[in-house]
């Protein structure tokens, strides 16, 4: 029904799978290609990576601190972005079929997609003049709002006050009064908050805090998210057989539909296992050429 790619605009030309293609053997396919800046245009050739479609489109300025270089939000951000058009993308191309029996093909620009979510920084500019910097973690609406030190080796808590109630929260939990005052003090005030946060435990204080109606949490490292009690509850965390141990964990799915139960892995293959089927059966390949591949470092 649909065919999803994200290579470089030409890739799927060159092996003959491009939609001109496909569409003469299925006319009605809908055929989807996502890449960095789209399939046509002088920039079509910019290739890559989220992280780059990024910074072309302005992320990278915006993330990080005002006394440093851009640091960009984590990842490839643009991917994360564009998979969520894509799939609207499709169920309207879908929705189209069904009413007129025609297929299409669709052009997706990363870049494009990503534009839309710096629509208040484009309008703060265009109506203010006002080109947005690197903030760090603090934020237009809400203050104090950090991450801050805890009790131990690289642990942190994130703290996020939305009103007036929740600082008079706060300070009474430091049991500062003299804070209330303060709470545009910026920068001042964060020591204030990092200093009694520092020696506390974590899990506790996200607890001392939550119990007061104030908005925080712990940072989670892979130990943490796995003990979570809310994951372990919704199941998350499932153990399947493995080629290379007994068992490891992996993700389920993160959908839960009511007539319709994810397909639960049988097996945890290893990357690789099939090379020989796929090299002597499909291919043809002598045992010497299987194992000249494998001295050279080719196969896994």
């Amino acid at each position: 029904d649909v065919v999803t790619e994200s290579f470089a605009p030409g890739v799927m030309a060159s092996l003959g799978l491009d939609y001109s293609s496909l569409s003469a053997i299925k006319s009605d396919l809908i055929m989807i290609s996502s890449c960095l800046m789209g399939q046509t245009g002088p920039w079509r050739n910019f290739t890559g990576f989220g992280n780059l479609a990024a910074s072309v489109t302005g992320y990278q300025g915006h993330a990080g601190w005002p006394d440093c270089p851009p640091s960009g939000p984590h990842g490839a951000y643009t991917d994360f972005i564009a998979a969520r058009y894509n799939a609207v993308a499709i169920l309207a191309a879908l929705e189209h079929r069904e009413r007129t029996g025609e297929g299409q093909y669709i052009d997706q620009s990363q870049a494009e997609a990503a534009l839309h979510f710096l629509a208040p920084a484009f309008l703060d500019y265009t109506v203010n003049g006002r080109l947005r910097e690197g903030v760090g973690n603090r934020d237009a609406e809400q203050c104090p709002h950090g991450v801050y030190p805890c009790a131990g080796t690289d642990r942190w808590i994130a703290v996020a006050v939305s009103s007036d109630a929740q600082y008079q929260s706060l300070c009474a939990a430091m049991e500062r009064p003299d804070l209330l005052t303060q709470r545009e003090a910026g920068d001042a005030l964060d020591r204030e908050i990092a200093a009694w946060t520092e020696s506390q435990d974590g899990e506790k204080l996200e607890a001392l805090l939550q119990a007061r109606g104030i908005p925080a949490h712990r940072t989670l490292d892979t130990l943490d998210l796995y003990a979570c009690p809310q994951m372990q509850h919704r199941g998350h965390y499932i153990e399947v057989e493995c080629d290379l141990y007994q068992s490891t964990t992996v993700e389920s799915s993160r959908l839960q539909l009511s007539e319709s139960a994810a397909r639960r892995p049988k097996k945890a293959v290893s990357f690789g296992r099939d090379n020989r089927y796929v090299l002597e059966t499909i291919l043809g390949y002598s045992p010497e050429r299987i194992a000249g591949l494998a001295e050279a470092g080719i196969l896994l």
